[in-house]
């Protein structure tokens, strides 16, 4: 392989149990390991649909994902002392519903002023901005996707397949 790991070092197609610190196992979609130890995971997430009630399950979910794994790994249950890298990678159903803006609810305490008049495309590019800002994840990808026509485009600047990839590759470089 070009970053310097062998087939049988790279789990994917199937869901690959990985300790955690908060419950035994998580099933990650990616996982590199080298001689039984973690280098990188790989999440992936999708939406179609429904995104109000989705996008916040989805928040919440990273989160914890998260906070589990670095627990864990605080924790040397992944044999190593070098940070694993750890990545989000999400797609979102390119349609007039997850672009349009989306009211607020009315509250006495109001949301941070960046969520004002945002669609649902902009607060995942917001989420995974700020996942990769607080070091919940090494990096993230959003990437939007037409059913009709199967494109597949970046969701933002900062959260792009190209930058996304060049940190995984660069991280695997140097532990090759």
């Amino acid at each position: 392989m070009k970053a310097g790991f062998r087939k049988d070092e790279i789990f994917f197609n199937r869901a690959v149990p990985v300790p955690g610190y908060y419950r035994p196992q998580k099933n990650w979609d990616v996982v590199v390991l080298r001689e039984g130890k973690l280098i990188a995971a790989i999440e992936l997430k999708s939406q179609s649909g429904s995104f109000g009630n989705n996008f916040n399950n989805r928040s919440e979910e990273v989160l914890g994902v998260s906070r589990d794994f670095w627990m864990a790994y605080r924790e040397r249950v992944f044999g190593v002392t070098d940070a694993p890298w750890l990545g989000y990678l999400f797609f979102l159903e390119d349609s007039p519903a997850s672009d349009r803006a989306v009211a607020l609810a009315e509250s006495p305490l109001p949301p941070l002023a960046v969520f004002n008049d945002t669609s649902y495309l902009r607060r995942y590019e917001i989420l995974c901005e700020r996942l990769v800002l607080e070091r919940d994840y090494t990096a993230t990808a959003l990437l939007v996707s037409d059913k009709a026509t199967a494109s597949v485009r970046d969701g933002g600047e900062s959260v792009g397949a190209l930058r996304f990839f060049s940190s995984l590759y660069t991280h695997l470089i140097a532990r090759s």
